[in-house]
């Protein structure tokens, strides 16, 4: 849905208009220079407060910049009716993107938006008024002084402040995740006090060139972005969080599991920090294994069927974590009962390669138990590893497409995870 207000130049698609050549300048702007501002608002159930943004937005707008409102809905009320409305009497173009399906979270909804616009920049905030709208030409403003790819709104910049956040627990909670954050990706994250911020200015080059390394989970899409975006240069402008203006925080414990994923996303991003958090996982499942057959053996069973049964439940944990932690953003390429399927069986054909493996180093090479035992381990693991990306989690192809082009799949898939962003 595309809509705009009295004075502004209808549009198709959702743009704003890139102004010509001729009208680059104008007298009226402090450095003569015009601007496109694409400010993307993600919405979930925000209907009481399209009306106060937009005219916030208006009432702060300078004249040499040339403004586009984009709110991506994933609401199940009025809010799409409401924006409707408001645009009559907005300035600027206001346009709506509605989403049937919410993928991605808010992080989702603002990558969508991204790929929309078309202006120089690109500014996100939230619809419920906690981030000033006044602010927004500040940040356009330090970016173009600054020459920075990303300009971010920070509470925890000399002179900001986390005021509006309402209760003890939510302030412990964002300071916390703050610090563990930054401690994660402390060289991503360099120059940015507020990682967790939901305001900033970033410049739609600096998004694109990278846009087809985006997976965005949640509500933390400024962690994604500088993450995965690597922004050159980066700017911050101090702000005060504002108490919200209508409706209910849409901050849950579910919101912040998401949280969590993403975390894990972002820090497995290279096949390395795969394989070593693959190999932790590993370790947490002697916990089950071990727990299962004392169980088992207490039963009465006898030891030698009992290991068997009681390997299986390692065998679903490790499974459920990597699946869970790991590879979240791969399990749509398959049914989880045909990823369990491939995972069990190499979980246990690790332990049937294993042992010849142990005899060969041992009778054939001459190396003593102890040595030989551990680079069989730390082989069939790797392997294992390996086996686990490409048979569970690299995406299915069509067979007839496929035929006869294994060798250029795999050459394919192995250029696909030397890509991959590096956190």
């Amino acid at each position: 849905m595309s809509v705009s207000g009295p004075g502004a130049e209808e549009t198709e698609g959702r743009g704003p208009t890139v102004p010509d050549e001729a009208d680059v300048l104008d007298e009226s702007a402090p450095d003569t220079t015009r601007t496109t501002v694409t400010v993307i608002i993600p919405t979930f159930n925000e209907a009481g407060n399209v009306e106060e943004l937009l005219s916030r937005l208006a009432a702060g707008l300078p004249a040499h910049l040339d403004c586009e409102a984009l709110f991506v809905d994933d609401s199940t009320d009025d809010t799409p009716a409401a924006i409707e409305r408001a645009a009559l009497t907005c300035p600027f173009p206001v346009n709506v993107i509605h989403r049937e399906v919410a993928t991605g979270g808010l992080s989702g909804a603002v990558v969508e938006g991204m790929k929309a616009a078309a202006s120089e920049w690109i500014v996100v905030m939230d619809a419920d008024l906690q981030h000033p709208p006044s602010l927004m030409p500040e940040l356009i403003e330090t970016g173009r002084r600054a020459g920075a790819d990303l300009v971010v709104a920070s509470r925890y910049a000399g002179g900001g402040s986390h005021a509006g956040l309402s209760g003890r627990y939510r302030v412990a909670v964002s300071r916390t995740s703050t610090l563990a954050t930054k401690a994660l990706f402390r060289s991503a994250l360099r120059g940015i006090s507020d990682p967790m911020s939901g305001f900033f200015a970033i410049r739609r080059s600096t998004v694109h060139a990278h846009s087809d390394i985006l997976k965005p989970l949640g509500y933390k899409i400024l962690l994604e972005l500088a993450i995965r975006c690597r922004p050159r240069v980066v700017a911050e402008v101090p702000f005060s969080f504002q108490e919200r203006f209508a409706g209910e925080s849409k901050s849950t414990v579910r919101e912040g599991l998401r949280f969590l994923a993403h975390l894990v996303s972002l820090r497995t991003a290279t096949p390395v920090a795969r394989m070593v958090v693959f190999g932790l996982i590993g370790l947490t499942g002697f916990l089950p294994n071990l727990c299962g057959l004392a169980a088992l053996t207490a039963m009465g069973l006898h030891y030698l069927p009992a290991e068997v049964v009681a390997n299986q439940f390692g065998v679903l944990w490790n499974f459920l974590l990597i699946d869970l932690l790991l590879f979240r953003d791969r399990r749509g390429h398959r049914h989880w009962a045909d990823r369990l399927g491939r995972f069990a069986l190499l979980a246990n054909a690790d332990l049937v390669l294993r042992i010849p493996l142990i005899a060969l180093l041992v009778d054939g090479v001459g190396m003593s138990v102890l040595p030989a035992t551990a680079l069989a381990l730390l082989t069939t693991f790797v392997i294992r590893f390996i086996a686990t990306e490409l048979l569970v989690y690299l995406p299915r192809r069509d067979r007839a497409k496929d035929a006869g082009t294994a060798p250029a799949r795999a050459e394919s898939a192995r250029d696909g995870l030397e890509k991959e962003g590096t956190p």
